[in-house]
């Protein structure tokens, strides 16, 4: 069974884009073993999203985990999808059954249905730019899509103690699938500290306090800051999973660290009437 998502670019045309952000990035994170990048629009967030794929190493990836935030349904766990191939514009790529029955057997995950796998597009969004990273082994890689539910911070520790094993192995790669703050009256957020300038400098400095605390690799601080100043950050819970994962190799020695390389708004916000959405790409390293 394959799910095929509605895309405005054809093949070459998507390729071409995808190949002009990535040559304007450098790789200085490679090999990235984890990365945090956008899901809106590429016009929106493209470019910003190259600087975390350029940190991808085909080379040495053969598995890529992909955690987007669920926009659409309540799930108050994660989900797995219920097909064998996503279809890109560049070419298919092929869902890992064995690391699927593998996280199935915990019990800890649902299936979400085609027309659910369909509607989101936290995942969609971050397989053209998987499959361009990662042409040069097309055949050689697989997949792990998981669409992850509003979790509390127990379960965020209980899906990073089950990834953290996947997170040790050089050979896989995490997607966390994330815009940062979404601000203006159609999202309900309007968090203005005057003390910063213009309202899309008080968005920025929210955003990089966020973007610093995750820096940090430390769950509970960034668990505090959310419920300090409510930043609609997206994907919260899969960037939650991603620093338990992370905190759970530490414990083991593993020495790892975080870096933001870009950050952008889809506009600038100056009064009440207008909104924005901002994005941060980043990758971690293992030392």
């Amino acid at each position: 069974m394959t799910s095929v998502f509605p895309c405005l670019f054809t093949g070459p045309q998507l390729n071409a884009q995808l190949e002009g952000w990535l040559s304007q990035v450098q790789s200085t994170k490679r090999p990235a073993r984890a990365i945090i990048a956008p899901h809106a629009g590429y016009t929106y967030c493209g470019s910003c999203a190259a600087h975390a794929y350029k940190q991808v190493d085909p080379n040495i990836t053969r598995k890529i985990f992909i955690l987007g935030p669920s926009h659409h349904v309540p799930l108050s766990r994660c989900a797995l999808s219920s097909v064998d191939i996503y279809r890109t514009p560049l070419y298919d790529l092929r869902i890992d059954q064995k690391i699927y029955a593998e996280l199935w057997k915990t019990g800890m995950f649902e299936r979400m249905s085609l027309q659910t796998d369909e509607d989101e597009h936290s995942i969609e969004m971050h397989l053209p730019y998987t499959a361009k990273a990662m042409e040069s082994h097309k055949d050689e890689f697989t997949i792990i899509p998981v669409l992850v539910g509003a979790l509390s911070e127990s379960k965020e520790q209980e899906f990073g103690k089950l990834f953290s094993k996947y997170l040790a192995d050089p050979s896989n790669l995490f997607v966390v699938s994330s815009d940062f703050c979404h601000w203006g009256q159609r999202f309900r957020y309007s968090y203005y500290d005057e003390s910063q300038g213009e309202i899309y400098r008080s968005i920025e400095h929210l955003d990089k306090m966020g973007m610093s605390i995750i820096e940090q690799l430390d769950p509970v601080s960034f668990s505090n800051y959310l419920k300090k100043y409510h930043n609609t950050i997206c994907g919260r819970h899969p960037i939650g999973v991603l620093l338990n994962a992370i905190n759970e190799l530490q414990k083991n020695g593993m020495n790892m660290s975080f870096s933001f390389l870009n950050y952008a708004q889809s506009s600038q916000c100056r009064n009440w009437q207008d909104s924005s959405v901002s994005y941060a790409a980043g990758a971690l390293m293992v030392h």
